[in-house]
């Protein structure tokens, strides 16, 4: 679906001539695959901050249990759970950047190659046809770009 004219999409949007509604749908389904790819990693940066403020706040209880005079469980908790691992072997951020090399940077750059080969890399296609198809031409709210795109 091409539109021409101020009331369609902009060229980014718009896809060439040679993509098909299944090359559309499918870049679009792998689009969608990684949206939840990256919020999967937002959470486990999530996890990294939230693991890591733990730590630091863990930390704190230590000096704090010392300074009320619980030296044997300051002890204890300093020895068993501050600064422990994770998982085995690793700490969250060593978890973060093995996601980001092995499998993450992995995806973005299969999705890139996919839109690179099919649709001369043009992004959410898919998206910018529904958008086309759902709103309502003319109608305030419902335009296909923002007023500064026409100018």
């Amino acid at each position: 679906m091409t539109i021409s004219g101020s009331d369609g999409p902009d060229n980014d949007h718009q896809r060439p001539e040679s993509a098909t509604d299944k090359t559309v749908e499918a870049l679009g389904k792998l689009s969608e695959a990684l949206e939840v790819v990256e919020h999967a990693r937002g959470l486990l940066y999530g996890f990294h901050r939230l693991t890591g403020t733990a730590d630091l706040a863990l930390g704190e209880a230590v000096d704090l249990l010392r300074k009320a005079g619980h030296e044997s469980l300051a002890e204890e908790v300093n020895r068993d759970v501050l600064g422990r691992n994770v998982i085995e072997g690793r700490w969250t951020f060593q978890i973060v950047e093995d996601y980001d090399d092995n499998y993450y940077a992995e995806f973005k750059a299969i999705e890139k190659r996919a839109r690179d080969e099919l649709v001369e890399g043009k992004r959410h296609l898919f998206e910018a046809e529904m958008k086309e198809d759902r709103r309502t031409h003319g109608r305030a709210h419902h335009e296909a770009l923002p007023p500064e795109a026409n100018q």
